[in-house]
């Protein structure tokens, strides 16, 4: 963790009350920012805050969906707490959202993940990790659009899952939203983080800026 860091709840102190969105604005509970270390080197990103995420306020926690997530975090050693924890304690990643307000009934336009960019933006070029990690199709496409020379179309998260994708910058190692993991493809995920990631150097291959 980075020694400045005060909170892992949204660090970075982004807008709570964001009003960019008006029909998000009337159906949210809560906006949900970004969670984690802010020195990480990996970076998870979702489409959108599930029910228990809204819920709690914490990406990836609050249901079993997040419960999957935080399992994979406990066995790449990312996360120091139960599988459960709706506040984990987390280190060496950090945990965000396309868009952070939750529509009970629809998932998020291409407006609103547009409009929602800049935070997740702020986030990437403060934290400027080694590895991104997109979950689910809409996270693929958006972040391969943006950080590799693919067309968006290109991207299928079934064959792309638990793969390293090279990127502008970055890389990617894409994951299936966790409502539509098996157990094994959970377990290919983890297999090919710790065989394929942690074994080589990707700090080389990337070259991180210094903060």
């Amino acid at each position: 963790m980075d020694a400045n860091q005060r909170q892992f709840r949204n660090p970075f102190s982004m807008d709570t009350e964001c009003t960019n969105c008006d029909a998000l604005c009337e159906e949210r509970e809560q906006v949900v920012h970004g969670y984690g270390d802010v020195g990480a080197e990996f970076l998870f990103v979702g489409e959108s805050p599930s029910a228990g995420a809204e819920r709690t306020g914490v990406p990836f926690t609050g249901d079993d969906a997040g419960q999957r997530v935080q399992r994979i975090l406990g066995e790449l050693g990312f996360s120091r707490s139960d599988a459960d924890a709706e506040e984990p304690d987390l280190q060496n990643v950090y945990l965000t959202y396309l868009t952070r307000c939750r529509s009970p009934e629809r998932g998020p336009t291409e407006n609103e993940i547009t409009t929602c960019e800049p935070f997740l933006n702020a986030e990437v070029r403060m934290i400027n990790p080694h590895i991104i990690v997109p979950v689910g199709q809409a996270a693929l496409e958006a972040l391969a659009f943006d950080y590799t020379t693919r067309s968006r179309d290109s991207f299928d998260i079934d064959a792309e899952h638990a793969t390293t994708i090279r990127g502008r910058g970055f890389e990617l190692v894409p994951m299936k939203a966790p409502t539509r993991q098996t157990d094994a493809d959970t377990e290919a995920f983890v297999t090919h983080v710790i065989e394929e990631v942690f074994d080589r150097d990707y700090r080389q291959t990337k070259g991180r800026r210094s903060r």
